[in-house]
């Protein structure tokens, strides 16, 4: 008898077709890029930005100290602070931009997240103090709020930033010793010059 099935070509089933090479490349580039984003040091603080920042600090310092009234006084440093906090900002986003380290990523948000309850605390804290008149300890709580705040986002950042933090408190600590006009002096030397030479020492190892 016949059989029907031995001279029949064989069944071939169309082979599944791979995805093309570059798109496997680019979803390996995707994993990489988000595992180092969640990962990774925080790059963007920007060195130059706080170059500006300490020099609008130095600027004011004379200002406020030149003052009698104290709520003169407060009212100079709220607007170098604002003035700051914005420069700060607009660096920091540029930068972000510019380096491609989205400030939602991992360490972006994590360095963000740990330094502004620091920043919110030394706005009640300030408050709570100029209500009790102790105004001479509002340059030690400046310095040491904001260079805790520094450090803590420091940890998800350059070696250099928690170093900053490190000598604001350190700064910030001998303010609450001294008397308060060269508590104002610290508080020049550290939003001003602590701010210019971590500044440039960011802008000139971390690219600007």
């Amino acid at each position: 008898m016949p059989d029907r099935w031995k001279d029949r070509p064989p069944i071939v089933r169309p082979a599944p077709q791979d995805k093309p090479l570059e798109e496997h490349a680019e979803e390996h580039l995707r994993f990489i890029r988000d595992v180092m984003a969640r990962s990774g040091s925080f790059t963007a603080v920007p060195g130059w930005g706080s170059v500006i920042m300490g020099l609008t600090a130095l600027i004011a310092a004379p200002i406020a100290m030149a003052q009698k009234s104290p709520e003169i006084w407060l009212l100079t440093w709220f607007v170098e602070a604002t003035l700051a906090v914005g420069i700060g900002t607009a660096a920091l986003v540029l930068k972000a931009r510019r380096v491609g380290t989205p400030l939602n990523s991992g360490a972006g948000r994590k360095y963000v997240l740990s330094l502004v309850p620091s920043m919110l605390a030394g706005v009640v804290l300030t408050a709570a103090l100029w209500r009790a008149g102790e105004i001479s300890l509002l340059p030690g709580l400046w310095l040491l709020l904001y260079g805790a705040g520094t450090v803590t986002g420091g940890a998800f950042s350059v070696k250099a930033v928690p170093l900053t933090g490190f000598s604001f408190m350190l700064v910030g600590a001998v303010a609450l010793l001294v008397p308060f006009w060269w508590a104002n002096v610290l508080l020049a030397a550290g939003f001003g010059g602590l701010h210019i030479l971590f500044g440039l020492i960011i802008a000139k190892r971390h690219g600007g």
